[in-house]
């Protein structure tokens, strides 16, 4: 995965609570390849009317917002099905950051493990930053090192678990994660080895072999 450190970008309002996963990616657009993308169906039932026109009130429509990269939202983002696919929907749209008072556990999750920042403000904060969009303005700047956000003169902070933290700032995998704590592995299978060398094979303690 891509790291996340910084992110200076055009940011959308969506003063909306309860967005749900069935809402991020229709159940019916996800018979498609992954490698098909599902930027173009986030939010469709809301981005479009019946007929497949976009609405042009909604706010990723307004040309103002083209390109956004970070996406304002109220409380409980991302609760509903466990479909992964939100995220996925998200990333391939450009998004790279959601700011929310809360969100789905495993939304969040998901949205971690694909490189995208679940990003946790205080309901007052997001309310004074979608007032400060609404009015007109765009540009945000989301530091993940900081956790903070900063728009208009303004700046705010943000909770995210360390663990999620980590992984985005570095653009790991779980399995890179564990990896990272390689040398402490192995010294505890080295220690291990010596301490009760009958629960293991012939041989020196070797932390790619067989155990």
């Amino acid at each position: 995965m891509e790291p996340l450190r910084v992110v200076t970008a055009t940011a959308c309002p969506l003063p909306m609570s309860n967005v749900d996963t069935d809402q991020l990616i229709p159940a019916r657009f996800m018979s498609r390849p992954r490698s098909a993308g599902y930027g173009d169906v986030l939010l469709y039932d809301l981005r479009f009317g019946p007929d497949g026109t976009p609405r042009p009130d909604f706010p990723l429509n307004r040309p103002d917002r083209a390109g956004s990269a970070v996406l304002v939202a109220r409380r409980n983002f991302g609760s509903g099905s466990s479909r992964e696919a939100a995220a996925y929907a998200l990333l391939d749209h450009g998004i790279r950051c959601v700011l929310a008072p809360s969100f789905g556990d495993i939304f969040s999750s998901n949205a971690v493990n694909n490189g995208l920042l679940p990003a946790r403000m205080e309901e007052e904060a997001v309310e004074a930053l979608l007032a400060w969009l609404e009015a007109g303005n765009t540009e945000v700047t989301v530091d993940l090192e900081a956790r903070s956000v900063a728009a208009g003169g303004a700046r705010w902070d943000f909770a995210i678990d360390p663990v999620w933290r980590t992984k985005l700032l570095n653009g790991w995998t779980d399995l890179d994660l564990t990896l990272s704590h390689a040398p402490a592995i192995e010294a505890f299978m080295e220690a291990d080895h010596a301490r009760c060398p009958w629960a293991w094979l012939d041989g020196p303690a070797d932390p790619t072999g067989p155990r």
